[in-house]
């Protein structure tokens, strides 16, 4: 990273909040807000919400920027998409049209700064002493504990001015504290943030006369003040939670997951480290999907935690427990069980604690209800016309000795899926389908090879790996989901003991020339902590 940062001229501004309300970002960015502040606050406090607990003491695990004297005081850190290891940069990059000369581009880096909140009694000769935890007159306890302030800084540059060596601007934090006296002189309280050194640089190269490539790059541009400090010491030196806005006038993006045919090679050439770009806004419709080529957008969120394009918050939630791979249910009803001494626990560990409480104990009912569930995928009985099926695929239902025909008396007869005897005669051990003329079930070798539209975003790093089959399922839609382990995981054993499997469409296998192996046992039916069928 140059050291030098570009000069705010008339050509190019730069904007930085931090601790407080930040500009109104733009419409486009504003839509991705509530997705952008929950990767934000991802993992930031964690159930019960108390200090006491020890999944709260080993704290902030996605998008962390440390000093890179700190990070790479054992060798350097090796790259990857996923932002859940330390480091000392994150760099996007991503392709865009650029219809007209007049584009502009604009970027909002975001992420959190280490507030240390001391709690620090006073002694009776005036003096005050850092104490791990305070009880004042008026019965309320306070409690030493690292918080977080949100800070980001936009920037707006035309896109012309970013050709060459590009622009860099300064996107860090600043030094603060504040005291605040407790009542009746008990102590005080002090939060304070060390200064953090960072810096955004943006590039762009023209790939062709209307299209471009785009390098977002942040780096910690500090130096640790020790860097032989404890991870958590150094935290207060670092970014955390870094994500970034990307957007602007006069561009649109590429989807790194389901890019137009004719960009797939220039998106396959980028390098995205430690963070992953998707687009935001509105997913297409059912019939743009269908007959679009690839996904385009106006905004892309880069995410140190992986989403899928179109990310969107469930309306049913009333609002953040800092936990998404959670379920509000269950967190909101196990918030509720907790004791008075934990609640009061959880208040005084952080203002954040405190609202999460507050809203749990004042939930309406008819909110709580809302949580207990949704159906989205139900659609009208008459669709209009359908695409055609996959050659490759000969049967919508696998073939298999104990399966049963989609049409026919057979199929009249049997009950809807929520009654008794609805899954009688279907063994998913060894259910087969047929797949290119081949009969793919339980014991067979395929090549993995995920649909380019609409498929799980983890499932792209899956492409081409060999996989052993262990299972084929019907769901109560009548589709048929392939549960495979793959062949060169460690664990293969073990995740097929417990049930662990990624799961694929019959059209997105290919059969191996040996596909033919043996039947395997039944594997266990515990998929609670794998991946589901989609």
């Amino acid at each position: 990273m140059p050291d030098a940062v570009a000069a705010r001229g008339p050509s190019s501004t730069a904007a930085a909040a931090c601790g407080g309300s930040a500009a109104r970002p733009g419409q486009a960015f504003e839509r991705l807000g509530a997705v952008a502040d929950a990767v934000l606050y991802e993992g930031y406090l964690l159930y019960p919400y108390r200090r006491s607990s020890a999944k709260n003491r080993v704290r902030w695990q996605f998008g962390v920027l440390l000093p890179r004297d700190w990070v790479e005081r054992d060798g350097p850190v090796p790259a990857g998409v996923s932002g859940s290891a330390d480091s000392w940069y994150q760099q996007t990059e991503c392709v865009l049209r650029v219809p007209g000369p007049d584009a502009v581009v604009r970027v909002k880096v975001r992420g959190l700064q280490m507030q240390h909140k001391q709690v620090q009694e006073a002694g009776p000769d005036g003096r005050h002493r850092a104490v791990e935890s305070l009880r004042t007159p008026d019965g309320t306890e306070h409690l030493t504990f690292d918080e977080a302030v949100p800070c980001e800084t936009e920037i707006t540059v035309p896109l012309g001015d970013l050709t060459g060596a590009g622009r860099t601007f300064p996107v860090g934090a600043a030094a603060y504290e504040r005291t605040e006296t407790l009542p009746g002189d008990a102590g005080r309280v002090v939060r304070g943030r060390a200064e953090v050194h960072a810096a955004t640089r943006l590039t762009a190269e023209r790939l062709a006369p209307d299209l471009v490539r785009l390098l977002v790059r942040t780096e910690n541009t500090g130096r640790a003040a020790d860097p032989g400090a404890t991870r958590e010491r150094a935290l207060r030196e670092a970014l955390i939670a870094t994500h970034t806005l990307i957007g602007g006038e006069g561009l649109e993006f590429a989807s790194a997951i389901d890019p137009p045919a004719g960009l797939a090679e220039h998106v396959r050439a980028c390098r995205n480290e430690f963070t992953f770009p998707v687009l935001g806004g509105d997913a297409p419709g059912p019939e743009e999907a269908r007959h679009g080529d690839g996904v385009t957008g106006e905004v892309l969120l880069s995410s140190p935690i992986i989403l899928p394009d179109h990310p969107r918050i469930a309306p049913e939630s009333p609002g953040d427990l800092h936990d998404a791979a959670e379920i509000d249910e269950i967190l909101t009803l196990r918030t509720m069980l907790l004791t008075d001494e934990e609640k009061r626990e959880a208040r005084a560990t952080d203002p954040r604690a405190a609202r999460i409480l507050d809203r749990v104990d004042n939930m309406p009912d008819e909110v709580f209800a809302r949580l207990h569930g949704a159906i989205r995928s139900l659609s009208p009985a008459d669709r209009g016309p359908r695409t055609a099926p996959d050659p490759r695929v000969t049967a919508a239902v696998p073939e298999a000795t104990a399966s049963v025909p989609e049409t026919g008396p057979e199929a009249a007869e049997r009950p809807a899926w929520w009654r008794e005897g609805a899954d009688d005669g279907l063994s998913p051990s060894t259910d087969t389908v047929v797949v290119d003329g081949v009969r793919v079930g339980g014991g067979s070798r395929v090549r993995l090879r995920p649909r380019g539209r609409g498929a799980d975003v983890q499932d792209m790093f899956l492409e081409g790996r060999t996989a052993e089959v262990a299972a084929v399922f019907h769901d109560v839609d009548g589709s048929v989901h392939v549960a495979v382990t793959l062949e060169d995981d460690p664990a293969a054993e073990l995740h097929f003991w417990y049930g662990r499997f990624h799961y694929f469409r019959p059209d997105e296998l290919e059969p191996l020339p040996d596909s033919t192996g043996p039947v395997r046992t039944e594997p266990s039916d515990t998929h609670s902590e794998g991946q589901q069928p989609r």
